[in-house]
């Protein structure tokens, strides 16, 4: 698990190989976080994919909806977590059930899930709590 001030080499490494992220937790809303980070990202040349159940099939940022991680045609190589800790378990155990699996489980800031890092780690994915893809990114790129 990378937590705050473990491993740049290794969250620089995901930034750099991950191409198709699933926003889990995706708002309409420009105030939102989650709205500004799927802004950020997408500026930055990710696919993004929004998840959200209740506006599944609508837009997000020009980006189809999706009401579950298993709607989401193709692969993903990053689950991106926006929702509550007590909920990102679930999350967690979504992208589990997915063929073939993401590379990466992200847990937004203040989002953190101990076990269910633990279950994703045991499957092979690389696993990071509390950060900001938005935050990271420049931090960690600037010199890419």
């Amino acid at each position: 698990m990378i937590q705050p001030g473990q491993d740049d080499a290794k969250i620089r490494d995901i930034l750099q190989s991950v191409k198709r992220i699933a926003l889990v937790g995706a708002s309409p809303k420009p105030e939102r976080p989650s709205n500004r980070v799927m802004g950020f990202l997408l500026e930055k040349g990710f696919d993004v994919v929004p998840v959200n159940p209740g506006l599944a099939g609508k837009e997000i940022l020009y980006q189809t909806v999706y009401g579950s991680l298993a709607e989401i045609p193709g692969t993903i190589d990053m689950v991106d977590i926006f929702r509550a800790s007590e909920h990102a378990g679930g999350v967690v155990d979504e992208a589990l059930a997915l063929d073939p699996l993401p590379g990466v489980i992200w847990m937004q800031l203040d989002i953190i899930d101990e076990a269910a890092a633990r279950r994703a780690e045991a499957r092979g994915l690389d696993v990071i709590m509390d950060r900001c893809p938005a935050i990271e990114y420049p931090r960690l790129m600037r010199a890419v």
